[in-house]
């Protein structure tokens, strides 16, 4: 079960009071820059010991450590004090609250997330502190999806690149107890034509497959929808990941909706028994309000995703749960509440 963070409060570790700052600024989508000022502080503090920290406290030389800053040491000494740091405490107190009104016991039934991002690709925290994040959040399972090779903006993984992600996925596992399991996963690119942009022999180490088109979203109407067809239609994809490459708002600005066919586009993923993912990210919206509907009356199945990029991000499905509520979508009919078994024997129809 997906939960809401409960506010944190005096005494608190030094770190952990950073962490959850990190996490509610980019929950609420704060400026990168101030974002990392505070997973910086985290990674310089457990480079030295907490004999050195008492120290750097008592003498007042905590900013003379590199990534520690005016901002963060004031965090750190107040929280060594055993105080609630103010600045956690204002956050807490303006944005720690529900993102969405509705959508509320949707929420708290999904289960799990088929679409994130680590620093392995374009995200901005390690595999860790996004699986740490997630457990804190009531998750069950989450699916790791870093970008495929074609991406290189977003420094997508090459075969060997994923490979090496892969062995450490299951280190993560093993860690990490039978409470909690971290599935093997892509966000891969559908190519012009329709094929995926990663090998076969790759594709089939991994758990769940989210297919996205990155490129070319301007493409005529009739190849487009042949494009989507064709990867929802493939055995290897699970999800069709934020269908119509919109975005609505945001620092990158505004991109109108794909050309193409959805009725066609949904019928295939129903015959696939593909998911269309309800992408919550407040910029991308995707896809719209009158296309979830025909999705929901052809059949499909669906998938509320944050396509998160940083840990604070997890916490946006709850914009997706307030749309798919809001719309009617049977919470059976979303994948995203069924438990890690039920989720594993869908995506992997064969290995059973």
């Amino acid at each position: 079960m997906v939960a809401l963070l409960p506010p944190l409060e005096a005494p608190v570790e030094p770190t952990e009071a950073l962490r959850r700052i990190a996490f509610l600024l980019e929950r609420n989508r704060a400026g990168t820059y101030r974002v990392e000022a505070f997973r910086n502080a985290v990674k310089a503090l457990k480079e030295i010991g907490d004999d050195e920290l008492q120290e750097r406290v008592e003498a007042g030389t905590l900013q003379e450590i590199h990534g520690i800053g005016k901002s963060t040491s004031a965090v750190v000494e107040e929280a060594a004090r055993g105080e609630l740091p103010a600045y956690l405490e204002s956050l807490q107190d303006k944005s720690g609250g529900l993102l969405a009104s509705g959508g509320e016991d949707l929420y708290a039934a999904l289960r799990g997330d088929c679409h994130l991002h680590s620093d392995w690709s374009d995200g901005g925290s390690p595999i860790d502190e996004m699986v740490l994040t997630g457990i804190e959040l009531g998750h069950e399972w989450m699916v790791l999806t870093d970008h495929s090779p074609q991406l290189r903006v977003a420094n997508g993984l090459t075969v060997e690149r994923l490979t090496k992600q892969l062995a450490i996925v299951d280190a993560i596992n093993r860690g990490v107890g039978e409470a909690f399991r971290l599935f093997k996963g892509i966000e891969v690119d559908i190519l012009d034509d329709g094929a995926l942009d990663q090998t076969d022999a790759m594709l089939a180490q991994l758990d769940l497959v989210t297919a996205s088109v990155h490129s070319k979203l301007r493409m005529n109407s009739a190849p487009m929808t042949k494009r989507m067809v064709a990867a929802v239609l493939n055995p290897r994809v699970n999800v069709l990941g934020h269908c119509t490459g919109r975005l609505v708002e945001g620092s990158r600005g505004k991109r109108p909706q794909s050309d193409f066919d959805a009725r066609a586009v949904f019928e295939a993923c129903l015959e696939g028994d593909t998911a269309v993912e309800i992408n919550s990210r407040p910029e991308r919206q995707d896809p719209p309000d009158d296309l979830i509907e025909l999705a929901l009356e052809i059949g499909c199945l669906f998938s509320i995703d944050s396509d998160a990029h940083a840990p604070g991000q997890l916490d946006m499905k709850a914009y997706g749960c307030e749309r798919a509520e809001r719309l009617g979508v049977p919470w059976d009919r979303i994948v995203t509440t069924w438990d890690a078994d039920r989720l594993h024997a869908w995506a992997n129809p064969g290995s059973q």
